[in-house]
């Protein structure tokens, strides 16, 4: 029985999103407590409560082998969405001490000048999607190097695992290291050869990557614009107004713009499918002009701590209808997990006297990732026809998590302890395309007890 002969049938707790909490509330999510989910040709093709869909998958499915697959007690959610993520950064992540224009000198000039290698690219590479898989992360906005031989090496690997993956060469021709620069008119060459070859290809998509305004100069950036009209479907990727020592020193090379976003606009790269990760220190110019232009926002709350850069505002940009996805940023950001990202996420509203409930986190790390990535109705929930990437979720992954747990009367207060206390160790299996593509080693972790395992309270169910 080939594949395209099964019908694949994921039972458990469900969760996803159909809107952002901030603006639905409680219609935004569907809970199925008991759920399942079915996919046909690696596409859902229905969700529903268990009791409702296997009834009728006989019926429905008169010709094809239809294969069941159960997860009690656990819940299955969307693959996780990073929006915002260094591949060379991966053996530098922790590194110590510095802020960023620093720690960029110190740290990340360094270790991508490894990259010049293709096969310590390939080899970084295959690292760097075992993590994310690891993670429950089954889709991600991607820097590579200057090098295009990183950018190949990354889109082979996940090309070979048929990931949904959007990766571009970065773009910088001064105040960078000799041997990591480029030039206008050699990273228009570059970035379009590359575009030719991998954009569009499977489930792959090229981003345009000027680092950030101080690396590239006026006729670079004028050459990302070129490449974006050529293109029209591709996209932008770039840091944005992340540290206070950053934006003065954009202020000092480009006098004649604006503000910090002004210098991109002015080169015509603020538009959709621009995504502009940080963006903590914006005037209210810059965040109309973001949400005028549809353009997009990666929130980065895990190096923003770390690096000691600032508290991004997101009310500000919920205000405004801005589409903004979590980026976990690594290296600055210390872990590849979306869960422990939007821990840190939490703490930064905390910080200035706003709330983050575990829907808002789980919403920006699925649903609002793949808007901010202009992917609704292809990745993020479980709508028939969405790509059938998913990550099933283990409540009984560590003692003291199951211990908690035991104590959570709704499903917000399961979801949040899992938000804050949980991390790589909670993901039991990551599927891509309705296939296995990661499951963790020696399940389960923790072996409960009875005690352990017993029910709460009755959980909210949303249909």
């Amino acid at each position: 029985m080939t594949t395209a002969n099964k019908i694949r049938v994921i039972c458990g707790d469900i969760l996803d999103f159909v809107d952002d909490p901030a603006v639905a509330g409680d219609k935004a999510y569907r809970y199925f407590e008991q759920g399942a989910l079915v996919i046909q040709d690696g596409k859902v093709a229905d969700l529903g409560f268990e009791r409702d869909i296997l009834p009728s998958l006989a019926l429905a499915y008169p010709d094809q082998l239809i294969d069941t697959k159960r997860y009690t007690g656990r819940l299955i959610i969307p693959g996780m969405i990073d929006t915002h993520i260094h591949l060379p950064q991966t053996e530098m992540i922790g590194a110590y001490g510095e802020q960023l224009l620093t720690w960029l000198t110190e740290y990340a000039f360094p270790t991508e000048k490894k990259f010049a290698d293709e096969d310590y690219a390939r080899q970084v590479s295959q690292r760097f999607i075992d993590e994310l898989l690891r993670n429950g992360t089954t889709s991600a906005l991607v820097f590579g190097t200057v090098h295009p031989q990183s950018v190949n090496a990354f889109f082979s690997e996940a090309q070979q695992r048929k990931l949904r993956m959007i990766a571009g060469k970065v773009m910088m021709d001064r105040n960078c290291p000799e041997d990591l620069s480029d030039c206008p008119e050699s990273s228009y060459q570059d970035s379009k050869a590359l575009i030719e070859k991998w954009h569009n290809v499977d489930r792959l998509s090229y981003a345009v990557t000027p680092r950030f305004a101080p690396t590239s100069s006026p006729e670079q950036l004028a050459k990302c614009t070129q490449l974006l009209e050529e293109y029209p479907d591709v996209y932008l990727h770039t840091h944005l107004s992340e540290n206070k020592d950053e934006c003065a020193w954009v202020k000092e090379l480009f006098p004649e713009s604006e503000d910090y976003l002004g210098v991109y606009e002015d080169a015509g790269l603020v538009r959709r499918r621009s995504v502009f990760a940080h963006s903590i220190h914006l005037a209210e110019r810059e965040l109309d002009c973001l949400a005028k232009t549809q353009a997009s926002v990666s929130h980065c709350s895990t190096s923003n701590l770390f690096l000691g850069s600032g508290l991004f505002n997101l009310k500000a940009c919920e205000k405004r209808g801005i589409h903004v996805g979590m980026g976990t940023d690594v290296g600055a950001g210390t872990s590849f997990s979306m869960l422990q990202t939007g821990n840190e996420a939490y703490k930064i509203q905390q910080l200035q006297g706003e709330k983050f409930s575990a829907f808002k986190g789980l919403y920006l790390a699925t649903l609002g990732g793949a808007r901010a990535l202009d992917l609704e109705g292809t990745i993020g929930n479980f709508n028939t026809g969405c790509e059938a990437d998913f990550v099933v979720l283990d409540y009984q992954a560590t003692p003291f998590l199951s211990f908690r747990l035991k104590e959570a009367k709704t499903l917000h207060e399961r979801l949040f302890a899992i938000m804050m206390l949980g991390d790589d160790r909670c993901i039991e299996a990551t599927y891509i395309l309705g296939e296995k593509a990661y499951k963790r080693d020696g399940q389960p972790q923790f072996k409960p007890t009875l005690a352990d395992i017993s029910e709460p309270s009755v959980l909210k169910e949303v249909s």
